[in-house]
């Protein structure tokens, strides 16, 4: 006799995944969403540049697959770049806008917890102060 679990276990191949969230300069694809955890990816065209957005209460991991990933977020002059092989924390509630200054579509996967809303975009924020 088996094992009976609440919740069996699931692969989920690229067929699989919804378009979601969107932000524009990029797509987002969902795999799952569970009320604590929300799981996708994100790609971004070369040359492409996102909206400024946050993810509420979530905090974000995300890990690049291929390309290069540039991050600007508020409150810092300049940005990071992160590329293959990389993993990213964005706290949760921190405004940013990822952009893919390569020559290929980037690709990260994205696993988000905390149970908030999972993207809200919102208008650039004013440039940080000086010293």
């Amino acid at each position: 006799m088996g094992l009976e679990l609440p919740r069996p276990l699931r692969v989920l191949t690229p067929a699989d995944l919804t378009t979601a969230d969107p932000t524009s300069g990029m797509q987002r694809r969902l795999a799952f969403e569970l009320p604590l955890l929300w799981s996708g990816q994100v790609e971004t065209a070369p040359g492409l540049t996102s909206g400024w957005h946050h993810h509420d209460r979530n905090e974000s991991s995300l890990y690049v697959v291929r390309g290069v990933l540039r991050l600007e977020f508020e409150g810092h002059e300049g940005y990071l770049d992160a590329v293959a092989g990389d993993y990213v924390h964005v706290p949760s509630y921190t405004v940013h806008r990822e952009s893919n200054p390569g020559r290929e579509p980037s690709l990260a996967v994205i696993a988000r917890v905390g149970g908030g809303v999972p993207t809200v975009n919102v208008d650039e924020p004013p440039p940080p102060h000086g010293p």
